[in-house]
């Protein structure tokens, strides 16, 4: 994100209280084709449904960018988000990009779920195309 030009914010935090990730818009594009190769694109927000407004998720993603932790054993830094916290749509600390709202990852709250409905059949090869939000002066 950072080579394509975009500003990190800061990841979501719980302690002493709540406060949401910050961070440049960033829109997210899935890219596929169909079994007769039609060509399809939608904004991610597209695939997750709101599960109380039974509707596409109404909220961008922002650049959080995650942060980095030190191994004491070996000294080498790593990057909190390659534990597969990249695009979340429940509040991680180590998320790259987060939800600039509060959103549990406890199953008996969460906010969105899969809209199955939307998302092409199992094993159907996707691209994910990340591009910053240009911001307004």
């Amino acid at each position: 994100m950072l080579r394509a030009g975009a500003r990190q914010g800061t990841p979501v935090s719980f302690d002493p209280k709540y406060q949401a990730a910050t961070g440049q818009i960033i829109d997210v594009y899935v890219l596929w084709k169909d079994e007769e190769g039609g060509k399809h694109q939608v904004r991610a927000q597209e695939w997750i449904k709101d599960a109380k407004k039974e509707k596409p998720m109404g909220y961008d993603w922002v650049f959080a960018g995650s942060g980095f932790w030190k191994d004491e054993e070996t000294g080498m830094e790593h990057y909190k988000a390659n534990g597969g916290d990249l695009v979340c749509v429940s509040n991680f600390p180590t998320a790259t990009l987060d939800l600039p709202i509060q959103s549990s990852d406890a199953n008996d709250e969460l906010m969105f779920v899969a809209y199955k409905e939307h998302v092409p059949a199992r094993g159907t090869k996707v691209r994910v195309v990340f591009i910053p939000r240009v911001e307004k002066k």
